[in-house]
């Protein structure tokens, strides 16, 4: 009897695992390196670190939400359109980890080239790695 059960079980989950889009190590590796190839050009620019400075934090919040948005949207259409609601859990968890993974590779390049000063102004590094973060999460998707 427990078999059985192993076997139907393997064979429904033959079935049902393709249908279920999954954040594989695959997924990891592109969002690291898709965040990095725009980190670099954009990070290693004064005017992003001006920005950083003058720009009010509600602008910044506002580009955070942006990426979330585009981040959605780009999710939403490539990888969960033909799932409708059934994978929310799913969805949600890939667009939050797409941007999170993004921020700390971000945060990570800023920080090796001194431009991130969590320990002086944290609200300084923070603004100039959520910038740098929109255009970089979304070469991460």
């Amino acid at each position: 009897m427990q078999s059985k059960r192993k076997v139907g079980g393997k064979i429904f989950h033959e079935i049902v695992d393709p249908l279920i889009p999954k954040f594989n190590l695959h997924d990891i590796l592109q969002v690291i390196i898709g965040a990095s190839i725009f980190a670099v050009p954009i990070g290693f620019t004064e005017e992003t670190w001006r920005l950083g400075e003058t720009l009010p934090l509600t602008n910044v919040i506002g580009l955070l939400f942006l990426s979330l948005l585009f981040i959605s949207m780009f999710t939403y259409y490539h990888y969960h359109r033909q799932h409708g609601k059934k994978h929310l859990n799913e969805f949600v968890k890939r667009v939050i980890s797409t941007y999170v993974l993004s921020f700390v590779i971000v945060a990570l390049i800023m920080t090796i080239i001194q431009k991130a000063p969590w320990q002086v102004d944290s609200l300084i590094a923070f603004k100039r790695v959520a910038i740098v973060t929109f255009p970089s999460s979304l070469s991460a998707v």
